[in-house]
Protein backbone atom coordinates (compact mmCIF):
# COMPACT_ATOMS: atom_id res chain seq x y z
CA UNK A 1 0.00 0.00 0.00
CA UNK A 2 2.84 2.37 0.88
CA UNK A 3 4.54 1.64 -2.46
CA UNK A 4 1.27 2.35 -4.30
CA UNK A 5 1.03 5.74 -2.61
CA UNK A 6 4.56 6.58 -3.73
CA UNK A 7 3.84 5.50 -7.31
CA UNK A 8 0.86 7.86 -7.44
CA UNK A 9 3.02 10.70 -6.20
CA UNK A 10 5.78 9.89 -8.70
CA UNK A 11 3.22 10.14 -11.47
CA UNK A 12 2.34 13.67 -10.38
CA UNK A 13 6.01 14.59 -9.99
CA UNK A 14 7.08 13.52 -13.48
CA UNK A 15 3.88 14.21 -15.44
CA UNK A 16 2.85 17.51 -13.83
CA UNK A 17 5.39 19.18 -11.53
CA UNK A 18 8.63 18.72 -13.46
CA UNK A 19 7.12 20.11 -16.71
CA UNK A 20 6.00 23.15 -14.70
CA UNK A 21 9.56 23.58 -13.42
CA UNK A 22 10.75 23.71 -17.08
CA UNK A 23 7.99 26.05 -18.25
CA UNK A 24 8.93 29.41 -19.73
CA UNK A 25 6.45 32.23 -20.21
CA UNK A 26 6.04 33.44 -23.76
CA UNK A 27 6.43 37.08 -24.75
CA UNK A 28 4.57 39.13 -27.30
CA UNK A 29 4.90 42.48 -29.02
CA UNK A 30 1.14 42.87 -29.19
CA UNK A 31 -0.27 45.57 -26.91
CA UNK A 32 -3.93 45.31 -25.99
CA UNK A 33 -5.82 47.86 -23.87
CA UNK A 34 -6.48 46.38 -20.43
CA UNK A 35 -9.03 47.02 -17.70
CA UNK A 36 -7.73 46.21 -14.20
CA UNK A 37 -10.71 45.43 -11.97
CA UNK A 38 -10.59 45.45 -8.15
CA UNK A 39 -13.57 44.91 -5.85
CA UNK A 40 -13.13 46.26 -2.31
CA UNK A 41 -15.23 46.36 0.85
CA UNK A 42 -13.84 48.58 3.64
CA UNK A 43 -10.28 48.21 2.36
CA UNK A 44 -9.05 51.79 2.62
CA UNK A 45 -5.67 50.96 4.18
CA UNK A 46 -4.95 48.42 1.46
CA UNK A 47 -6.21 50.65 -1.34
CA UNK A 48 -3.91 53.47 -0.24
CA UNK A 49 -1.00 51.11 -1.01
CA UNK A 50 -2.41 49.19 -3.96
CA UNK A 51 -3.99 51.83 -6.19
CA UNK A 52 -0.84 53.97 -6.67
CA UNK A 53 1.03 50.79 -7.64
CA UNK A 54 -1.63 49.94 -10.22
CA UNK A 55 -1.81 53.45 -11.64
CA UNK A 56 1.99 53.50 -11.93
CA UNK A 57 2.13 50.41 -14.15
CA UNK A 58 4.37 50.61 -17.22
CA UNK A 59 1.81 49.79 -19.88
CA UNK A 60 0.71 51.90 -22.88
CA UNK A 61 -3.07 51.80 -22.45
CA UNK A 62 -4.98 50.63 -19.38
CA UNK A 63 -7.59 51.70 -16.87
CA UNK A 64 -8.19 50.81 -13.24
CA UNK A 65 -11.80 50.13 -12.28
CA UNK A 66 -12.42 50.05 -8.54
CA UNK A 67 -15.73 48.67 -7.32
CA UNK A 68 -16.43 50.30 -3.95
CA UNK A 69 -18.64 47.60 -2.47
CA UNK A 70 -20.77 49.08 0.35
CA UNK A 71 -17.74 50.54 2.15
CA UNK A 72 -18.46 52.68 5.21
CA UNK A 73 -14.86 53.76 5.76
CA UNK A 74 -13.25 56.67 3.86
CA UNK A 75 -12.78 54.75 0.60
CA UNK A 76 -15.21 57.07 -1.21
CA UNK A 77 -13.31 60.23 -0.29
CA UNK A 78 -9.91 58.77 -1.12
CA UNK A 79 -10.98 57.43 -4.50
CA UNK A 80 -12.76 60.69 -5.35
CA UNK A 81 -9.40 62.47 -5.20
CA UNK A 82 -7.77 59.78 -7.36
CA UNK A 83 -10.50 60.14 -9.99
CA UNK A 84 -9.69 63.84 -10.22
CA UNK A 85 -5.98 63.16 -10.70
CA UNK A 86 -6.01 60.12 -13.01
CA UNK A 87 -8.20 60.01 -16.14
CA UNK A 88 -7.69 56.22 -16.39
CA UNK A 89 -9.13 55.59 -12.91
CA UNK A 90 -12.84 55.02 -12.38
CA UNK A 91 -15.00 54.04 -9.43
CA UNK A 92 -18.19 52.00 -9.45
CA UNK A 93 -20.06 52.46 -6.17
CA UNK A 94 -22.44 49.90 -4.71
CA UNK A 95 -24.74 51.03 -1.92
CA UNK A 96 -26.72 47.81 -1.56
CA UNK A 97 -26.46 44.27 -2.93
CA UNK A 98 -29.65 42.44 -3.95
CA UNK A 99 -30.45 39.83 -1.31
CA UNK A 100 -30.34 36.87 -3.68
CA UNK A 101 -26.86 37.67 -5.05
CA UNK A 102 -23.38 37.00 -3.71
CA UNK A 103 -21.86 40.42 -2.85
CA UNK A 104 -18.41 39.86 -4.33
CA UNK A 105 -19.70 38.33 -7.55
CA UNK A 106 -22.20 41.14 -7.89
CA UNK A 107 -19.40 43.68 -7.38
CA UNK A 108 -17.14 41.99 -9.92
CA UNK A 109 -19.95 41.69 -12.45
CA UNK A 110 -20.63 45.44 -12.21
CA UNK A 111 -16.92 46.13 -12.56
CA UNK A 112 -16.74 43.93 -15.65
CA UNK A 113 -19.73 45.69 -17.21
CA UNK A 114 -18.13 49.05 -16.50
CA UNK A 115 -14.75 48.03 -17.96
CA UNK A 116 -14.02 49.70 -21.30
CA UNK A 117 -11.66 47.10 -22.67
CA UNK A 118 -12.02 43.53 -23.86
CA UNK A 119 -9.06 42.19 -21.88
CA UNK A 120 -9.50 42.35 -18.11
CA UNK A 121 -7.09 41.71 -15.24
CA UNK A 122 -8.22 41.02 -11.68
CA UNK A 123 -6.61 41.27 -8.27
CA UNK A 124 -7.70 41.88 -4.67
CA UNK A 125 -7.26 44.93 -2.47
CA UNK A 126 -4.83 43.12 -0.15
CA UNK A 127 -2.51 42.17 -3.03
CA UNK A 128 0.54 43.97 -4.39
CA UNK A 129 2.10 43.47 -7.85
CA UNK A 130 5.77 42.54 -7.63
CA UNK A 131 6.59 44.67 -10.65
CA UNK A 132 5.55 47.81 -12.46
CA UNK A 133 5.32 45.51 -15.51
CA UNK A 134 2.70 43.22 -13.99
CA UNK A 135 0.05 44.12 -16.56
CA UNK A 136 2.50 43.51 -19.42
CA UNK A 137 3.64 40.19 -18.00
CA UNK A 138 0.09 38.90 -17.59
CA UNK A 139 -0.88 40.07 -21.06
CA UNK A 140 1.99 38.04 -22.48
CA UNK A 141 -0.16 35.04 -21.65
CA UNK A 142 -2.59 35.86 -24.46
CA UNK A 143 -1.00 33.64 -27.09
CA UNK A 144 -2.66 31.51 -29.76
CA UNK A 145 -6.31 32.49 -29.14
CA UNK A 146 -6.00 32.32 -25.35
CA UNK A 147 -8.94 33.83 -23.47
CA UNK A 148 -8.04 32.98 -19.87
CA UNK A 149 -4.66 33.58 -18.21
CA UNK A 150 -3.89 32.08 -14.81
CA UNK A 151 -1.33 33.85 -12.65
CA UNK A 152 0.41 32.98 -9.42
CA UNK A 153 0.00 34.91 -6.17
CA UNK A 154 2.21 33.89 -3.24
CA UNK A 155 1.87 35.19 0.29
CA UNK A 156 4.30 37.64 1.86
CA UNK A 157 7.06 36.00 3.89
CA UNK A 158 6.84 36.70 7.60
CA UNK A 159 8.11 35.13 10.81
CA UNK A 160 6.46 32.11 12.41
CA UNK A 161 5.41 28.56 11.58
CA UNK A 162 1.91 29.62 10.49
CA UNK A 163 3.41 31.79 7.76
CA UNK A 164 5.57 28.87 6.58
CA UNK A 165 2.45 26.69 6.45
CA UNK A 166 0.36 29.28 4.60
CA UNK A 167 3.08 29.82 2.01
CA UNK A 168 3.63 26.07 1.59
CA UNK A 169 -0.11 25.48 1.13
CA UNK A 170 -0.25 28.27 -1.45
CA UNK A 171 2.78 26.86 -3.25
CA UNK A 172 1.40 23.32 -3.33
CA UNK A 173 -2.00 24.54 -4.56
CA UNK A 174 -0.24 26.70 -7.14
CA UNK A 175 1.89 23.98 -8.67
CA UNK A 176 -1.19 21.78 -8.93
CA UNK A 177 -3.47 24.17 -10.81
CA UNK A 178 -0.65 25.66 -12.92
CA UNK A 179 0.77 22.27 -13.94
CA UNK A 180 -2.69 20.93 -14.79
CA UNK A 181 -3.29 23.98 -16.99
CA UNK A 182 -0.06 23.25 -18.90
CA UNK A 183 -1.43 19.79 -19.63
CA UNK A 184 -4.72 21.20 -20.90
CA UNK A 185 -6.59 20.26 -17.72
CA UNK A 186 -7.11 23.64 -16.07
CA UNK A 187 -9.58 23.45 -13.20
CA UNK A 188 -9.09 26.62 -11.16
CA UNK A 189 -7.35 29.96 -10.82
CA UNK A 190 -7.01 32.54 -8.07
CA UNK A 191 -8.80 35.89 -8.18
CA UNK A 192 -5.72 37.54 -6.70
CA UNK A 193 -4.09 37.25 -10.13
CA UNK A 194 -6.37 36.27 -12.98
CA UNK A 195 -7.15 37.59 -16.45
CA UNK A 196 -9.83 36.82 -19.01
CA UNK A 197 -11.74 38.49 -21.81
CA UNK A 198 -15.20 39.99 -21.76
CA UNK A 199 -16.23 37.63 -24.53
CA UNK A 200 -15.26 34.68 -22.35
CA UNK A 201 -17.15 36.09 -19.37
CA UNK A 202 -20.41 36.66 -21.23
CA UNK A 203 -20.15 33.46 -23.27
CA UNK A 204 -20.14 31.56 -19.97
CA UNK A 205 -23.00 33.68 -18.59
CA UNK A 206 -20.77 35.26 -15.99
CA UNK A 207 -21.15 33.72 -12.55
CA UNK A 208 -24.68 32.40 -13.18
CA UNK A 209 -23.88 28.71 -12.69
CA UNK A 210 -22.57 29.31 -9.15
CA UNK A 211 -24.21 32.58 -8.19
CA UNK A 212 -25.44 31.19 -4.86
CA UNK A 213 -22.02 29.87 -3.81
CA UNK A 214 -20.10 32.03 -1.35
CA UNK A 215 -16.90 31.72 -3.41
CA UNK A 216 -15.98 30.59 -6.88
CA UNK A 217 -15.68 33.92 -8.69
CA UNK A 218 -12.26 32.62 -9.72
CA UNK A 219 -12.01 28.82 -9.65
CA UNK A 220 -15.61 27.98 -10.58
CA UNK A 221 -15.48 30.54 -13.37
CA UNK A 222 -12.34 28.85 -14.71
CA UNK A 223 -14.11 25.49 -14.34
CA UNK A 224 -16.80 26.71 -16.72
CA UNK A 225 -14.52 28.65 -19.07
CA UNK A 226 -12.29 25.69 -19.93
CA UNK A 227 -15.21 24.13 -21.81
CA UNK A 228 -15.02 26.72 -24.57
CA UNK A 229 -11.87 28.81 -24.02
CA UNK A 230 -8.14 28.23 -24.23
CA UNK A 231 -6.25 28.72 -20.96
CA UNK A 232 -2.62 29.78 -20.54
CA UNK A 233 -0.43 30.50 -17.51
CA UNK A 234 2.08 33.17 -16.48
CA UNK A 235 4.51 32.35 -13.67
CA UNK A 236 7.35 34.87 -14.01
CA UNK A 237 8.05 37.05 -10.98
CA UNK A 238 7.03 40.15 -12.95
CA UNK A 239 3.61 38.60 -13.48
CA UNK A 240 2.97 37.75 -9.83
CA UNK A 241 1.10 39.57 -7.08
CA UNK A 242 1.96 39.20 -3.40
CA UNK A 243 -0.86 38.71 -0.91
CA UNK A 244 -1.00 39.57 2.78
CA UNK A 245 -1.37 36.35 4.84
CA UNK A 246 -3.74 35.77 7.71
CA UNK A 247 -2.25 36.45 11.14
CA UNK A 248 -4.03 33.81 13.20
CA UNK A 249 -4.75 30.12 12.76
CA UNK A 250 -8.49 30.75 13.18
CA UNK A 251 -8.61 33.33 10.37
CA UNK A 252 -6.64 31.07 8.06
CA UNK A 253 -8.82 28.02 8.79
CA UNK A 254 -11.98 30.02 8.06
CA UNK A 255 -10.47 31.15 4.76
CA UNK A 256 -9.44 27.59 3.80
CA UNK A 257 -12.82 26.11 4.73
CA UNK A 258 -14.47 28.61 2.38
CA UNK A 259 -12.08 27.67 -0.41
CA UNK A 260 -12.56 23.94 0.16
CA UNK A 261 -16.34 24.27 0.13
CA UNK A 262 -16.07 25.55 -3.43
CA UNK A 263 -13.89 22.57 -4.39
CA UNK A 264 -16.86 20.25 -3.89
CA UNK A 265 -18.30 21.79 -7.08
CA UNK A 266 -15.35 20.93 -9.31
CA UNK A 267 -15.86 18.53 -12.20
CA UNK A 268 -15.72 14.84 -11.20
CA UNK A 269 -12.56 14.21 -13.25
CA UNK A 270 -10.81 17.15 -11.60
CA UNK A 271 -11.87 16.04 -8.14
CA UNK A 272 -10.52 12.55 -8.84
CA UNK A 273 -7.14 13.90 -9.96
CA UNK A 274 -6.81 16.29 -7.02
CA UNK A 275 -8.16 13.68 -4.63
CA UNK A 276 -5.69 11.04 -5.81
CA UNK A 277 -2.75 13.34 -5.09
CA UNK A 278 -4.02 14.49 -1.70
CA UNK A 279 -5.22 11.07 -0.50
CA UNK A 280 -1.99 9.33 -1.58
CA UNK A 281 -0.02 11.79 0.55
CA UNK A 282 -2.34 11.50 3.55
CA UNK A 283 -2.31 7.69 3.38
CA UNK A 284 1.47 7.69 2.96
CA UNK A 285 1.98 9.57 6.21
CA UNK A 286 -0.70 7.56 8.05
CA UNK A 287 1.07 4.33 7.10
CA UNK A 288 4.49 5.75 7.97
CA UNK A 289 3.35 6.93 11.40
CA UNK A 290 1.56 3.62 12.02
CA UNK A 291 4.67 1.66 11.07
CA UNK A 292 6.83 3.73 13.42
CA UNK A 293 4.40 3.34 16.31
CA UNK A 294 4.16 -0.44 15.78
CA UNK A 295 7.91 -0.70 15.13
CA UNK A 296 7.04 -2.73 12.04
CA UNK A 297 9.23 -3.28 8.93
CA UNK A 298 11.36 -0.26 9.72
CA UNK A 299 14.01 -1.06 7.10
CA UNK A 300 11.43 -1.23 4.30
CA UNK A 301 9.70 1.85 5.68
CA UNK A 302 12.96 3.79 5.68
CA UNK A 303 13.82 2.71 2.14
CA UNK A 304 10.43 3.74 0.75
CA UNK A 305 10.54 7.04 2.60
CA UNK A 306 13.98 7.67 1.11
CA UNK A 307 12.75 6.94 -2.42
CA UNK A 308 9.91 9.36 -1.99
CA UNK A 309 12.16 12.00 -0.47
CA UNK A 310 14.63 11.80 -3.36
CA UNK A 311 11.87 12.03 -5.98
CA UNK A 312 9.30 14.42 -4.54
CA UNK A 313 11.36 17.02 -2.69
CA UNK A 314 13.68 17.86 -5.62
CA UNK A 315 10.57 18.39 -7.75
CA UNK A 316 9.22 20.78 -5.12
CA UNK A 317 12.53 22.63 -5.05
CA UNK A 318 12.72 22.96 -8.84
CA UNK A 319 9.12 24.18 -9.09
CA UNK A 320 9.70 26.62 -6.21
CA UNK A 321 12.80 27.95 -7.93
CA UNK A 322 10.81 28.49 -11.13
CA UNK A 323 8.16 30.40 -9.18
CA UNK A 324 10.84 32.24 -7.20
CA UNK A 325 9.42 30.84 -3.97
CA UNK A 326 11.45 30.14 -0.84
CA UNK A 327 11.01 26.67 0.66
CA UNK A 328 12.50 25.69 4.00
CA UNK A 329 14.03 22.26 3.32
CA UNK A 330 14.41 21.33 7.02
CA UNK A 331 10.73 22.17 7.59
CA UNK A 332 9.37 20.41 4.48
CA UNK A 333 8.47 17.08 6.16
CA UNK A 334 6.78 18.90 9.05
CA UNK A 335 4.95 21.26 6.69
CA UNK A 336 3.75 18.33 4.60
CA UNK A 337 2.38 16.47 7.60
CA UNK A 338 0.71 19.63 8.94
CA UNK A 339 -0.73 20.52 5.53
CA UNK A 340 -2.13 17.12 4.55
CA UNK A 341 -3.66 16.35 7.93
CA UNK A 342 -5.09 19.85 8.09
CA UNK A 343 -6.56 19.22 4.63
CA UNK A 344 -8.19 16.06 5.96
CA UNK A 345 -9.55 17.89 9.01
CA UNK A 346 -10.96 20.74 6.91
CA UNK A 347 -12.48 18.35 4.39
CA UNK A 348 -14.42 16.57 7.13
CA UNK A 349 -15.36 19.95 8.63
CA UNK A 350 -16.75 21.20 5.31
CA UNK A 351 -18.87 18.08 4.88
CA UNK A 352 -20.27 18.39 8.41
CA UNK A 353 -20.81 22.14 8.52
CA UNK A 354 -21.41 23.96 5.26
CA UNK A 355 -22.56 27.40 6.36
CA UNK A 356 -20.31 30.29 5.33
CA UNK A 357 -20.64 34.04 5.25
CA UNK A 358 -19.14 36.76 3.07
CA UNK A 359 -18.18 40.03 4.68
Amino acid sequence: MLAACILVQLYYVFFYFRPLARHKDETTDAVRPVSVVVAAHNELENLVELLPMLLDQEYPEFEVVLVNDRSDDDTEFYTYELERQFPNFRVVTIKKTPEYLNPKKYALALGIRAAKYEHMLFTDADCRPFSSRWIQAMQNGYQHDTQVVLGYSPYVEEKGFLNHLIRFETFLTGIQYLSHAIKGRAYMGVGRNLSYTKACFFRNKGFASHIKSIGGDDDLFVRDAVNNSKVNIVISKEGQTASIPKKTVREWLIQKRRHMSVGTQYKPADKRRIGAFISSNILFYVLCITGLVLNSHLAILGALFGVRYLAVYPAYVLAARRLDEKLSMPLLPILEVAYFFNYLFLGVSVLMYKKFRWK
